[in-house]
């Protein structure tokens, strides 16, 4: 008897190391494509990155120099754009989604908030750039950030739904049991308790729409000038990378891989930074 068991827990522990040896291996593969390409945007962008590169704005073809600070403000004006547009929205509807999650409006809410999330990119750019690029007549930064509000939405809503429905329930009970109003609740005690992973679903958000070249191929559209206004068309990171790669020049391609360097630091510098303030979030609500 003493020797079956010791033959069953060898052959279960050989077992074990076995499928943990596949697990790390599969695990390996799976982050293989980011290193590489991380190594290879590194290797390509990183030749060519300086101090004007951030400072300047594009030179024409065959000049040295330039830089894509147009096109870095450009970014932050249609991300902030998108943010003003998506956020309030998010929040919102997340609340009552979290506070009514089994109403019909409840449940239409989530359902549409998941078809939206997997619609393409390009289609919201399309999409923008019937409802206001045509009736304006013009590109513009506002259609930019009006599609990529659309992209950012459901992530925001989901996000935040999920961390509201994290805060106990003690506290909400407790602060209605004192005789405060459903709405003063929601605003005054559950959500201030959800906040650092509200902040992480928006920081998430933004960093997925911070790298979408398609909705402005028919919004924003670029410009080789600096520009801050709204209703002019405005120059973007992703929008740039796409222009400089499908050049015919030598310098532009190498201007590509610079661009793509900057804008891949900035969204897994985003992504980062959320992943680590949601797993401190968990950490102090006892989740983990």
């Amino acid at each position: 008897m003493i020797t079956w068991n010791l033959a069953h827990y060898r052959r279960r522990k050989f077992v074990n190391a076995v499928m943990l040896t596949l697990c790390g291996i599969a695990a390996l593969l799976a982050v293989a494509p980011l290193m590489w390409i991380l190594a290879y945007v590194i290797q390509e962008g990183g030749r060519f990155l300086s101090v004007q590169f951030f400072v300047e704005t594009p030179t024409p073809v065959g000049v040295p120099g330039g830089g894509v600070a147009n096109a870095i403000v450009g970014s932050a004006i249609v991300v902030g754009v998108a943010c003003a547009l998506s956020i309030p929205i998010a929040l919102i509807a997340a609340i009552y989604a979290a506070e009514h999650p089994n109403t019909p409006l409840g449940v239409i809410l989530r359902f549409s908030t998941d078809v939206l999330s997997g619609v393409p990119s390009i289609v919201m750019g399309i999409f923008a750039y019937t409802v206001i690029v045509i009736p304006q007549k013009q590109f513009s930064a506002f259609s930019g950030g009006f599609a990529l509000a659309i992209i950012m939405l459901p992530i925001v809503l989901r996000t935040t739904e999920e961390m509201l429905k994290l805060v106990p329930r003690s506290l909400r009970e407790g602060s209605l049991a004192l005789g405060a109003s459903e709405w003063k609740t929601m605003l005054q005690v559950t959500l201030p308790a959800a906040i650092n992973g509200v902040v992480t679903g928006i920081m998430l958000g933004i960093a997925r729409v911070a790298g979408e070249a398609a909705p402005m191929i028919f919004t924003a559209f670029g410009n080789p000038f600096f520009s801050t206004a709204l209703d002019e068309p405005i120059a973007t990171l992703p929008h740039m990378v796409y222009v400089y790669a499908i050049s015919p020049y030598k310098d532009w391609h190498a201007k590509a891989w610079t661009t793509a360097l900057v804008l891949v630091v900035l969204v897994l510098g985003l992504n980062i930074i959320a992943r680590v303030v949601t797993a401190w979030q968990l950490k102090r609500m006892g989740w983990r």
